[in-house]
């Protein structure tokens, strides 16, 4: 028998609407309010702003450890903008615009990355998940949250965000494959910045793209310009609404750049050159978003002055109220699960006793700071 050409029913695409220069492809170019246009800019802007206090922060030995998305907030502020308040959120650890789009509260965030676990618990009545480090593992949470909203036929849709470091682990590849074999509502926005820490993405696969991965599991795939805010709208409302009618996830691959460190523990003048973060600096994407809008007649200069103000007024408010937080030390007692275990009750009513001082050998004049390192 002669050799033939197996015919893929899924598509590989590339999607790019709004160039360096805020130049759009009126083609391809999104629906959006005026109002709509103004909330985005804002909210790329709120996530960088944020992103650079937060550096300056933990600089001042005022935070741990921080991860920035500095360039990268339109890759998780497009999808976000995207999906509904019933569908889910996945995030990774670079996705603040996305969460403070959400409704995060920003103190919340700042707890996260001071080492305080309250952090970790989404607002009442949102269904996000928080901030998660291990690499890849949102994949495996996005498709069991997928998996969940199918059996409920609600036709929420789980979005999951992951780097192009994590396409490399297991937990990938056996989460993009559950979500295919079981035809699930979910998305998953892979942020390929091209660095994982110190590893560049051309030695992180031989794949031309990201994207095309999607075809061996048998879902549609797409690259779109991670600097591209509306490219990022566009293919995630698309990979949305393929899912919310039972078409099945898609992979969308965001091509952006890490502009700053992979974390505050990190030299990136190591592995990479200034001539390249250069290169990508000018395809900063609230450059060219505002520029575009800036063209479309929604805001001047004059307003994003003010802007502004609002925003470092605002961000001032977060530090203040996560730095005048009054930690309850019993608090890691109630957050494993909805009630109480015997064991953990047993060890509450030991713990409480501890602090007032009534265990023998416990002293109740135990500084408030030692006590704080038990949390």
């Amino acid at each position: 028998m002669p050799r033939k050409k197996i015919e893929l029913k899924n598509t590989v695409e590339s999607l790019s609407i709004l160039d360096a220069n805020g130049k759009v492809d009126k083609k391809l170019e999104p629906k959006l309010s005026k109002d709509e246009l103004h909330s985005l800019f804002r909210g790329l802007l709120l996530a960088r702003r944020y992103d650079e206090r937060m550096l300056r922060l933990q600089r001042q030995g005022r935070i741990g450890t921080y991860g920035p998305a500095l360039g990268q907030e339109a890759a998780a502020l497009g999808p976000a903008f995207a999906i509904t308040k019933d569908d889910w959120f996945v995030p990774s650890f670079r996705e603040p615009a996305g969460m403070l789009w959400r409704g995060w509260p920003m103190s919340r965030l700042m707890l996260w990355w001071g080492g305080n676990e309250i952090g970790s618990t989404p607002p009442e009545g949102m269904n996000d998940l928080p901030i998660c480090v291990p690499v890849s593992s949102q994949i495996q949470y996005g498709a069991g949250i997928a998996w969940g909203c199918k059996l409920d036929g609600n036709k929420s849709v789980a979005l999951a965000f992951v780097g192009d470091g994590g396409t490399s682990e297991g937990d990938f590849h056996e989460g993009v494959n559950c979500a295919a074999a079981f035809n699930l509502p979910m998305v998953i926005v892979v942020q390929n910045n091209q660095w994982a820490i110190s590893l560049p993405r051309r030695k992180q696969t031989a794949s031309e793209t990201i994207a095309q991965k999607a075809l061996a599991y048998g879902i549609n795939g797409i690259q779109a310009d991670g600097n591209d805010i509306l490219a990022m709208v566009t293919a995630t409302r698309e990979a949305v609404d393929r899912a919310r009618s039972g078409g099945g996830p898609t992979l969308i691959e965001a091509v952006t750049y890490r502009l700053g460190v992979h974390t505050t523990a990190d030299d990136p003048k190591k592995y990479r050159t200034e001539e390249e973060v250069e290169a990508w600096r000018a395809k900063d994407p609230i450059d060219r978003f505002w520029k575009y809008i800036q063209d479309k007649g929604v805001m001047d200069e004059k307003a994003r002055e003010t802007m502004e103000a609002e925003i470092t007024a605002e961000i001032s408010a977060a530090v203040e109220e996560t730095e005048s937080y009054q930690s309850n030390n019993t608090e890691p007692f109630h957050h494993c699960f909805e009630e109480m275990t015997p064991a953990l009750r047993r060890q509450y009513s030991e713990f409480q006793a501890y602090l007032s001082g009534a265990d023998n050998g416990s002293p109740k004049s135990a500084s408030s700071s030692a006590i704080s390192q038990l949390h």
